[in-house]
């Protein structure tokens, strides 16, 4: 397995004899190794049996010779980072709990099409490694990657001197999952009637910290505020970890479905950057519209203070955060009580959001959304006002 081997970026030529060396530089390799050591432990953690070789090769590997058994596997493949959030948690000087949004972004793309992950990888950039900053991302990853069953099968540290400041550091990761063929979840498989299965967010995830954090920095709000109506301080509400739906969703597919009859659960939209309605658009075909009643739902908080602190506009809101809704099941009606027990015994809220209906049978009640992140899809109307607690 290769996990977070530190290779540094040269810092530029060396004149001969002036004496310079790579510590010099500004690259640490025996920091490196030291994060290495730290962070070894969780990494372990994650290893599931399929998992081959231990920590320090330069790849990873994994037995996929189960994959005999699928009739056609399919390797679906999903990469991202948790943008500027990155910020808060340097700002904070707390730096586990962003690895969980960083594997909630990555492996739930992968499970929306139905399939199951085989493993994670994840990447640090930094401009000097601090080795107990370095291993609480990656224990904060290899935390979130036992919960959701997906081992972290190699990594990588690297130190950038002169190109990112020396406490600036980012994240990113990549994750892949298998699937068979013809049980790959999409907007093939969606139909008019079908009806949509709101999963709750569990805050803002990892989406619109940009504009988050614009509206804080203007109203000049410190991190460590107390907010009554959040319950806690500002920075501790930022922070919240994205919630990991994986394991939430394939045991919907699971349970719902068999050899003989494919799942009831026809698509799933991960809403992230973009909002609601613009994943959810995204797995409809085209001549389908859905309909979602904003008062459907109470926003949790947080982002009715964004709005009022701001002042930001509610379709600015929505086209940028996630407004309470993490994840979107589109199903069978006759299994949304079903799909609805699974995730409430998996500890998410869930409800009815909307329906799906045929283009030409539907009057447009508000926003229509479409064509957005180049899928040239079905349509979403969101109308109706915003309930808030």
């Amino acid at each position: 397995m290769s996990t977070h081997a530190t290779d540094p970026d040269a810092a530029g030529a060396i004149t001969p004899g002036a004496g310079i060396t790579y510590a010099s530089s500004g690259v640490d390799t025996a920091a490196g190794d030291r994060a290495v050591e730290l962070m070894k432990t969780s990494i372990a953690a994650s290893m599931t049996p399929s998992v081959v070789g231990g920590v320090g090769g330069f790849a990873g590997l994994v037995d996929v010779s189960g994959l005999r058994e699928y009739r056609r596997p399919l390797l679906a493949a999903s990469t991202d980072g948790v943008g500027t959030k990155v910020v808060v948690a340097r700002a904070l000087g707390i730096h586990d709990t962003i690895g969980q949004d960083l594997v909630g972004m990555v492996v739930d793309d992968v499970v929306v099409v139905g399939a199951r992950p085989l493993l994670m990888t994840d990447y640090i950039a930094c401009g000097r490694v601090v080795p107990e900053r370095v291993a609480d991302v990656v224990r904060g990853v290899a935390t979130a990657c036992v919960a959701v069953g997906t081992p972290l099968l190699g990594g990588e540290t690297a130190e950038h001197p002169g190109l990112m400041g020396e406490d600036e550091y980012d994240v990113a990761g990549a994750a892949t999952g298998v699937v068979e063929a013809d049980r790959v979840l999409g907007s093939d498989r969606v139909l008019a009637g079908d009806v949509l299965v709101a999963m709750a967010s569990s805050g803002l995830h990892s989406n619109g910290y940009s504009l988050v954090r614009r509206v804080v920095s203007r109203a000049g709000w410190e991190l460590e505020r107390q907010v009554p109506e959040l319950g806690r301080t500002l920075g501790e509400e930022l922070l919240e970890p994205t919630r990991l739906y994986a394991k939430t969703c394939l045991a919907m597919i699971g349970a719902l479905g068999s050899e003989a009859a494919p799942s009831p659960v026809h698509a799933l939209s991960h809403v992230t950057g973009g909002g609601l309605a613009a994943n959810l658009a995204r797995v409809l075909p085209a001549g389908l519209i859905a309909d979602v009643d904003r008062s459907g739902w109470v926003v949790p908080p947080v982002f009715d203070l964004v709005r009022r602190l701001g002042p930001v506009s509610w379709d600015d809101l929505e086209a940028a955060l996630n407004l309470g809704v993490g994840m979107v099941a589109v199903v069978s009606p006759e299994s949304a009580d079903a799909v609805l027990h699974v995730a409430e015994g998996s500890g998410i809220p869930a409800w009815v959001l909307g329906g799906v209906h045929r283009a030409e049978e539907y009057e447009p009640q508000g926003r229509l959304v479409s064509g957005t992140k180049g899928a040239d899809g079905g349509t979403v109307d969101v109308f109706g006002q915003y309930r808030t607690a």
